[in-house]
């Protein structure tokens, strides 16, 4: 069924922090939205692209060598193979859009490596 998604309807169905939730398909690729708070984990991403969309709140994504500031409606894009380390000194809402075989750590396996729920 084609139906609009509300964004901000979404985000109150969830409230842990880095654990996205799919919220749409399209293509070979998902449409994730994410809550971030604190510090993510170095990685890249050896084989996607990823897009990261602010819908609230400001992203630091850390980058070798310089720091991105995305904020409030704007959008970056992380190449495949570039590090990088998403940091939210305040709560942060976002946008993810990446093929379906993206994992959240990229080349990293820890504690914080989940798979995405629809939601």
């Amino acid at each position: 069924m084609i139906e609009p998604v509300d964004l901000l309807q979404k985000f109150s169905l969830f409230s842990e922090a880095w654990h996205p939730k799919i919220a749409g398909e399209l293509n070979d690729s998902y449409v994730k939205l994410a809550r971030l708070k604190g510090e993510f984990v170095w990685h890249h991403h050896e084989n996607e692209d990823e897009l990261f969309l602010v819908v609230k709140g400001t992203l630091t994504i850390k980058l070798r060598g310089r720091d991105l500031t995305i904020r409030e409606g704007q959008f970056v894009i992380i190449p495949k193979g570039v590090e990088h380390l998403p940091v939210a000194e305040e709560e942060v809402l976002v946008l993810l859009l990446e093929p379906k075989s993206t994992l959240n750590t990229g080349n990293v396996q820890n504690e914080r490596t989940v798979e995405a729920d629809w939601i």
